[in-house]
């Protein structure tokens, strides 16, 4: 109507979730430094694990509602489907926070480039459920720093790469979290669930970005 003020406060929607998950070596790494991922074949057995049933992947997966990822993240997406191992986020929405110009292959795709604290809690939790944040390192640490997740999926993998993209960068405090869930599977990957606890403690000195 013309009159100027405030910004309204973001309100999110409570029964909605950020969940953020990816697969790492045992040293931390989600990738190699020049991005390459060929080390997630591995050789391991443990014989005492789970096995990975196709019916519950297949609800499990039905269970996202969307997916949030970065630019190099999506590329390497794209590059898998390029070799003929599909696209792996199906038909859901896909949400690539990203201030590049990167190719887009599917209707389900959208770029972002804005201020990812209203794009969450506006946009995201009031329109989804379940919400999943892919990777890569910068994202994820930037979704911790910021208090957006509510919880980590963290899929530990049986390899030491020495070197690479870390799982989470530039978090500049500590995120405190409750272990909810460890499962061991026959590949010898281990499974880690946490929830986020609300409060964080940051390092002394470190004073918090309120990211807008």
């Amino acid at each position: 109507m013309g009159s100027v003020g405030p910004k309204p406060k973001i309100m999110a929607n409570t029964d909605s979730r950020v969940t953020i998950h990816m697969a790492a070596s045992l040293d931390g790494f989600i990738a190699r430094k020049d991005r390459r991922v060929d080390w997630m074949e591995t050789s391991d057995e443990f014989v005492g694990g789970a096995t990975m049933d196709p019916e519950f992947v297949e609800a499990f997966l039905k269970s996202i509602d969307c997916y949030v990822m970065g630019s190099r993240t999506y590329e390497t997406a794209l590059g898998f489907e390029a070799k003929g191992l599909g696209w792996p986020y199906g038909g859901k929405p896909v949400f690539v926070l990203t201030r590049r110009t990167v190719p887009r292959t599917r209707d389900t795709v959208e770029f972002y480039s804005g201020d990812i604290v209203q794009f969450v809690n506006g946009r995201l939790r009031p329109a989804f459920r379940s919400i999943w944040f892919v990777g890569g390192g910068v994202v994820s640490g930037e979704c911790l720093r910021l208090g957006l997740a509510d919880e980590i999926r963290y899929s530990i993998l049986p390899i030491l790469i020495g070197d690479g993209i870390p799982f989470f960068e530039k978090l500049g405090r500590d995120v405190a979290l409750h272990l909810v869930e460890v499962k061991g599977y026959k590949s010898g990957t281990v499974a880690l669930r946490y929830d986020v606890r609300t409060k964080m403690k940051k390092p002394p000195g470190n004073e918090p970005n309120s990211g807008g």
